[in-house]
């Protein structure tokens, strides 16, 4: 049965855009929704879906910009525990420069350093 089910799934997977358009349709028609009450609750969930949909498209563009993959899959040695998934912070840090003399993050347009004025190479 579940063979089946990921035969479907794989050869036509939805994207988060696919996922967005269906969220935006859910949301008109929850705007037909009778109880005021919970109308208003499924118009909440709703845009709280897609807000974090947006986010992740954010997200996962800002990693693609920094040259890291986003779905690359970091498997530990053998033998050894996994380690933890980089936090967000982490992650949008890497490919940045920072200033050798007061270790703050560089603009990539500018030629000296925001924090202390310091010139960069």
């Amino acid at each position: 049965m579940w063979e089946r089910y990921e035969a479907l799934v794989m050869d036509d997977e939805p994207t988060v855009r696919s996922f967005m358009r269906h969220l935006q349709v859910c949301l008109e028609e929850a705007g037909e929704i009778a109880d005021k009450n919970e109308r208003q609750q499924r118009q909440w969930q709703l845009e709280s879906a897609l807000q974090e949909s947006i986010m992740y498209l954010n997200r996962v563009g800002e990693l693609k910009r920094h040259g890291i993959d986003p779905e690359r899959l970091v498997d530990a040695p053998p033998g050894e525990e996994t380690p933890p998934a980089p936090k967000k912070v982490e992650a949008l840090m890497l490919g940045h420069q920072h200033c050798s003399t007061c270790k703050s993050t560089l603009e990539a347009d500018l030629g000296f350093c925001p924090a202390c004025g310091a010139t960069t190479d």
